[in-house]
């Protein structure tokens, strides 16, 4: 028989006075400003943005080589490497440069606060597109796992970004789930979605689930045509129960469910620029767009009360992503 002795004894006594305390929860704002020194993440896509994660292009994108023309599939690239760039010219650097900085401007003017990323990883020239490394989620952020070789190397400054300023990372995407930021994206604070594409498989899909689900949060699966990329080239909530879609790239299934949670949406015309999904919410009904914009499309959001910033950012677009995708929102209010 096991005898407890007098400093077992006295060990016991003491771990039930300072026993452990599972709650308040992690993500309470009495945790968060105790531990974490303010609320951090995003409970939806639309509330006033407070701080964002953002790269202004660099030297990176001079790996770019206007030597390899891929006529066939009308861009740069090299296979071999991995880069890419889309379009007709190659990038413009100081062109994007300016550009970036007038979104940085108009995040600003808009009381945003702005974080740049730490030292990019040499030769990732796609790293301005911020959104695809980084998802901002109740009480912190997830780091990403990129797909395409060219972009894998961006997580590393992202987490030491977020460590520098003191935001929880509640996932690293790990094994061989694949996640991209883009192909996520808040519907209500009780229900998110995730889209299953050549940039997200379903083990990626697992672990954001995974986090969501302590956090009482549905995550809804769509899977994208073809060989769409990410989520937001055709679903962007621009306020609390609005979005702007391409109806021709999501399923019917999905549009359905938009309908049954109480979001009016937005469909683009057509003609319209590509890029004018790609738009940002600084708070409810308010976006930032590419100056691009379709006459059709804002006389649209205009008649539902949205009030609309255009500013340039063709030279971004250029490379691939427009303002959404340059922008990684890290601090949302609620609403």
């Amino acid at each position: 028989m096991s005898i407890m002795t007098e400093g077992e004894y006295r060990y016991n006594q003491l771990i039930k006075i300072f026993k452990s305390e599972p709650e308040p929860a992690f993500e309470s704002a009495e945790q968060q400003n105790f531990v974490w020194g303010q609320p951090w993440g995003c409970p939806n896509d639309v509330g006033r943005l407070r701080v964002v994660l953002m790269h202004r292009p660099g030297d990176e994108v001079n790996v770019v080589d206007p030597k390899r023309r891929l006529d066939d599939v009308g861009a740069f690239g090299d296979p071999s490497t991995g880069w890419y760039w889309r379009g007709a010219e190659p990038p413009d650097l100081a062109a994007m440069q300016e550009q970036h900085d007038g979104l940085v401007r108009a995040l600003e003017a808009e009381g945003v606060k702005v974080v740049m990323i730490d030292r990019p990883a040499p030769g990732r020239m796609k790293t301005v597109y911020t959104r695809d490394s980084c998802i901002g989620v109740k009480g912190g952020a997830i780091v990403t796992r990129l797909g395409p070789p060219i972009r894998r190397g961006e997580e590393l400054p992202v987490t030491r970004t977020l460590a520098q300023i003191g935001c929880p990372i509640l996932r690293t995407i790990h094994g061989n789930a694949i996640m991209e930021g883009g192909s996520f994206a808040w519907i209500n604070e009780k229900t998110a979605v995730v889209g299953i594409s050549s940039r997200v498989n379903e083990a990626g899909a697992d672990q954001i689930e995974e986090v969501l689900r302590w956090q009482g949060i549905e995550l809804l699966r769509v899977y994208l045509t073809g060989y769409r990329l990410h989520i937001d080239g055709c679903f962007v909530m621009i306020d609390v129960d609005t979005a702007i879609i391409n109806p021709t790239q999501l399923p019917f299934t999905f549009l359905e469910k938009l309908k049954e949670l109480g979001i009016r949406t937005v469909e683009v015309h057509w003609q319209d620029p590509v890029w004018t999904i790609n738009c940002l919410a600084v708070a409810p009904g308010r976006v930032l767009m590419a100056d691009q914009l379709s006459p059709r499309t804002a006389e649209r959001l205009d008649k539902m009360g949205i009030e609309i910033v255009t500013l340039p950012f063709d030279k971004v677009y250029s490379g691939g992503g427009g303002i959404h995708c340059s922008t990684s929102p890290l601090v949302r209010d609620p609403v």
